[in-house]
């Protein structure tokens, strides 16, 4: 899966806005983090600075080979074990319930099938494993900006964001994938300043529910 001139455009673009406050992000998300941790679209590395020493082993799928190859760099100096592999979200290389936490970090917006992509990290999770988030996603409330989201998602946005989607309703997606959504942030970003058709995002933590016949996963947290 290559994209290599946006793979070039989102290396520089992580770097600005990890230091406009993304990093704050990115280390809140992981914070308390213990055991085998799985980082589904783990691009350029950036999260790898803020694994807490609790976590003892992070496997890191990215499939763009450019971002695949700066995120192993980033591994060398990570201060837990990184290991970057190539991979998809939809068919991650991992055993069932081989892990006791994953990671998705501005990914879930532009993966192909969101549905497929959160079943597969459902079944590399053990039962009661964690899914922490930080994405983009659907406007809160409808109005203006979502209807601006939903043109521009069918129009011009993917095509020159490598399949990134302003208007998914993420949490939903969560919760029927079979996760509990235990908590949830959600803040703008950039927090001052123009506020574009990605500024609404939101940082949580799941639970992978141990399901019977006729559950239904409740509803995400409004």
């Amino acid at each position: 899966m290559r994209h290599p001139i946006f793979a070039r455009m989102y290396e520089r673009a992580s770097e600005q806005m990890d230091r406009a406050g993304v990093a704050a992000h990115r280390h809140a998300v992981v914070a308390g983090l213990r055991g085998r941790v799985i980082e589904v679209g783990a691009g350029n590395g950036r999260m790898f600075p803020h694994y807490p020493p609790g976590v003892t082993e992070v496997l890191a799928v990215e499939p763009e080979p450019y971002l695949r190859a700066a995120a192993e760099t980033a591994a060398r100096t990570a201060p837990v074990p990184v290991r970057v592999v190539a991979g998809v979200a939809s068919d991650l290389p991992a055993g069932d319930g081989a892990f006791d936490a994953a990671v998705t970090a501005l990914v879930l917006c532009s993966v192909p099938d969101q549905a497929a992509a959160l079943a597969e990290i459902r079944r590399v999770l053990r039962p009661g494993g964690q899914l922490r988030f930080l994405e983009h996603v659907v406007a809160e409330r409808p109005g203006g900006l979502r209807r601006a989201q939903r043109i521009l998602d069918a129009t011009v946005w993917p095509w020159f964001t490598g399949g990134c989607h302003t208007g998914r309703d993420t949490l939903a997606a969560i919760a029927a994938a079979g996760f509990a959504v235990d908590e949830v942030h959600r803040f703008r970003f950039p927090e001052s300043g123009p506020q574009g058709p990605a500024a609404p995002h939101v940082r949580g933590r799941a639970t992978a529910a141990v399901t019977t016949p006729g559950h239904r996963p409740a509803a995400p947290p409004r």
